[in-house]
């Protein structure tokens, strides 16, 4: 095409005429510049013969300052006239072709380069998508011709570029060295068809990550579950545990099969970007994205699981329009069966909903059928998105995980590896979250409301309110052959067979599923929202003055500079300042002016409503806030008896807040906080003693305010061990305690104002309960009822009166004393 003048001008023309109508942007060029070395000869290779694909090529890499494809390249001897080569010959006009064969100017390259040692040439694979841009979408119908995995031919990719040639993208990836490939002195044949296969490998890899794996039509996939020997297995014992007929069993399991199944089809994914478009830009100020090139580097050969944190109902959504827009293939995503109403359970299902039961229990079939879906989604390269939480988030902190889906995951990657598998943590965080004033309901004791179609239209009444930002952190990786390395060395060596589940299984599981809970955290995004509600609700009365408010968010923000959580978490930009002109914007605070100045402080209802953004980040303070309460009790503390009192309170703290130390970090962690305290005037150092400030001081009060953050945790430990005490050895069961310990939170919420629904949440008495067992603090009996250690009274009033004051640790001892007829009561 390039090898005349005559042809090099109507190619100049094909693209003058192209650009007045295409308009195409470059993603991920960073890594065009990444190993490419300007000193030698560059060639492009693009997957087929497309010469509008050319033309986007020459243009892209003319603004990126990169050589142009279609001009003279020499490689030692060789005068090569254009720099590009398609990896398959040119189609029919049916769009058939033929993969026999290889192109010209790579077996002249390899030939060159076996002849002439010294001499390299890198060649840049390109891939051009139309119809993927993150431009809005004007027409749904256009959507039709997006690129596909589809036979296309040339009438088609003309329409193709009439309809979405304004929407294009231009994806360069890192440059192979065919030198290298070379070395490998396998012939010159072999070394043309490595060079083939890496391409074409690579070309599918990265097509895969951009639009989706090959999809085969839903009842093909529906219909090969079936043949499944695990579910025809599950079949066969069905039919005979019902005494029905085989066939009905089976038509029971397609049934099964249709009603979990994703349709997933890109003509939805497309009109799902519209819409979300419009959504997101109407609701939020704006979405922030970090740390998402990580993911973009290893989509390519991993099998990715996306594991968010679950905050909302749109969280899905949310991160499915980010992933397509960053040119990801959207995920399948787990959604509960409630979602699966008329209208909106057919679109979620378009745009890679799968649905699933509450509950497998009792039903081996159903549970069969659905397992091997999920090794389908696994081993055919799928994206899937699941929540380890299970449900939402109505406290703002990170559930206990449900390690259900975990435990399916790991099944179907011990039946095959050969697909490397990687669970991505995904941080969202709002700055308002739709459902809050629902979730403070809940708390309170109203009931789980169940969805509804005309739920749709209660978004758009919230949309009168501001939402500020919805920041979204991707975080590290956890790939799940290393961590299978590293907590069961000899996995590999063992059984294979489908239902092989090993002893280990459960234990490695409830690991993983805290490893994911850590990597969430870990990824926090904090927000203005966030550090005024920590500010305000460690005050007694949630007020402060203006002035003060700034020097307590400048403190917490310097702190977090100095002592970062981890590479993944993010802080907001501005001062002190900034951050509270953005919070009184989405009318969270209220003021008030008098000769003094301005106070800020939140009323009652969004006092309440803030403890939930507070708990979003209570996990990044919970250490430092620990070394501050330390200090309300006493003047001065050696080194020795604060790692000593950490030692005693970090693991419950840990289980409940999924804190990302193990205890051989937790010293480092430690003396990195106390250097900051000390350094910031909080604390002052003597040798190996710290010692607090005055207590009339500002530094005393900036302290205490700090160490309030994480006082309503070590409450609720305190009271369960009082009531415990109280009751005496193997006289509570775990749940009687539970029960008594969620009364007396109640009872003392009333009493000292604590207006926190999620002080007397059940599940963290729960968890708290149950970290004791684990911990071997406490031993159920062969009946149930619990006995502690016989030094648990003296560590617990040791460590309680260093963090807890004398007011309220005798009220709690009194509550727990007017509560033990009752919980004798309870358990008669």
């Amino acid at each position: 095409m390039t090898r005349s003048p005559l042809r090099r001008l109507l190619f100049s023309a094909l693209r003058r005429v192209l650009y007045l109508w295409v308009r195409s942007e470059t993603i991920n060029q960073s890594s065009t510049t990444l190993n490419l070395d300007r000193s030698r000869p560059v060639f492009y290779a693009l997957p087929s013969p497309a010469l509008t694909d050319l033309a986007v090529l020459d243009r892209e890499c003319t603004k990126a300052g990169l050589p142009r494809p279609v001009l003279p390249v020499t490689v030692g001897p060789l005068h090569e006239p254009a720099a590009f080569f398609y990896l398959t010959p040119d189609p029919d006009w049916l769009g058939r072709h033929d993969k026999r064969g290889a192109p010209p100017t790579l077996e002249r390259l390899v030939e060159v380069l076996s002849e002439h040692a010294e001499e390299d040439a890198q060649i840049i694979p390109v891939s051009v998508f139309w119809g993927q841009s993150p431009d809005s979408e004007s027409s749904p119908w256009k959507l039709l011709f997006a690129d596909s995995w589809a036979v296309t031919g040339r009438l088609r990719r003309l329409l193709t570029v009439l309809i979405l040639g304004r929407k294009t993208r231009v994806q360069f990836s890192a440059p192979i060295h065919l030198r290298e490939l070379v070395q490998h002195n396998k012939g010159h044949e072999r070394t043309v068809r490595m060079a083939q296969r890496l391409m074409r490998v690579h070309f599918r890899n990265l097509k895969s990550a951009v639009i989706g794996p090959d999809v085969s039509h839903r009842r093909n996939l529906v219909k090969g579950l079936i043949h499944a020997p695990l579910v025809r297995q599950a079949i066969n014992e069905e039919a005979e545990r019902q005494h029905i007929d085989p066939a009905k069993a089976e038509a029971q399991a397609l049934r099964y099969g249709n009603e979990i199944a994703s349709d997933y089809t890109y003509t939805a994914i497309r009109f799902l970007e519209v819409v979300l478009s419009w959504f997101w830009h109407k609701i939020y100020d704006g979405i922030k994205v970090n740390h998402i090139e990580q993911v973009q580097a290893i989509a390519p050969d991993h099998e990715i699981i996306y594991v968010p944190c679950h905050r909302s109902h749109i969280d899905y959504l949310l991160l499915s329009y980010l992933l397509f827009r960053n040119g990801l293939t959207p995920p399948h995503v787990a959604a509960g069966i409630n979602l699966n109403m008329p209208v909106v359970g057919g679109l979620l299902r378009r745009g890679g909903a799968f649905f699933m039961r509450r509950t497998f229990k009792g039903n081996p079939l159903y549970t069969a059928v659905f397992n091997e879906y999920l090794h389908t989604l696994f081993t055919k390269g799928f994206p899937v998105e699941y929540f380890v939480e299970g449900g939402r988030s109505r406290t703002g902190r990170m559930l206990q995980p449900r390690t259900g889906m975990l435990a399916i995951t790991l099944r179907s990657f011990l039946r095959s590896s050969r697909t490397p598998i990687a669970f991505v943590p995904v941080y969202i965080g709002y700055e308002r979250v739709l459902e809050g004033r629902t979730y403070l309901g809940e708390l309170r004791g109203a009931s789980k409301k169940k969805e509804s179609i005309f739920d749709i239209f209660k978004v758009f009444g919230a949309l009168k309110q501001r939402f500020g930002q919805v920041y979204v952190n991707f975080g590290e990786p956890i790939r799940l052959g290393q961590f299978l390395d590293q907590q069961q060395p000899d996995w590999r060596e063992q059984s294979l067979a489908p239902q092989y589940r090993p002893q280990w299984l459960s234990a490695i599981t409830t690991r993983l599923g805290d490893t994911v809970a850590r990597h969430l955290n870990e990824a926090a995004a904090i927000n203005p929202v966030n550090l005024v509600a920590l500010a305000l609700l460690s005050t007694s009365r949630h007020a402060l003055d203006e002035t003060a408010l700034t020097r307590v968010l400048d403190l917490y923000l310097s702190l977090l500079r100095q002592v970062p959580y981890s590479p993944h978490t993010t802080l907001p930009e501005g001062d002190g300042l900034a951050l509270i002109k953005h919070v009184k914007d989405m009318q969270f605070l209220a003021e008030q002016n008098d000769a003094l100045g301005r106070i800020l402080y939140l009323d009652e209802a969004n006092a309440v409503l803030m403890t939930y953004y507070r708990n979003n980040v209570l996990h990044i303070f919970a250490l430092p806030a620990l070394l501050a309460s330390f200090f309300l009790s006493s003047s001065r503390i050696s080194r020795e008896q604060i790692s000593q009192y950490v030692a005693a309170l970090y693991p419950f703290l840990q289980a409940e807040l999924f804190l990302r130390w193990t205890p051989e970090q937790l010293p480092e962690a430690i003396d990195q906080w106390l250097t900051a305290l000390v350094e910031h005037g909080l604390l002052r150092q003597e040798q190996d003693v710290y010692i607090r400030p005055a207590p009339s001081s500002q530094q005393f009060v900036m302290l205490t305010l700090l160490a309030r953050a994480i006082t309503q945790t070590l409450q609720r430990f305190y009271m369960a061990t009082a009531l415990l005490l109280n009751h005496g050895q193997h006289t509570l069961s775990a749940e009687a305690l539970e029960d008594l310990c969620v009364m007396m939170a109640q009872r003392l919420s009333i009493l000292h104002g604590l207006n926190a629904p999620e002080f007397f949440d059940k599940t963290l008495f729960r968890h708290f309960i149950q970290t004791l067992i684990e911990q071997g603090v406490l031993q159920p009996d062969d009946n149930g009822r619990l006995g502690y250690h016989p030094r648990l009274a003296e560590l617990s009033e040791g460590v309680a009166k260093r963090v807890l004051s004398a007011e309220l640790r005798l009220s709690i001892r009194q509550v727990a004393a007017h509560r033990k007829e009752l919980g004798t009561l309870a358990i008669s």
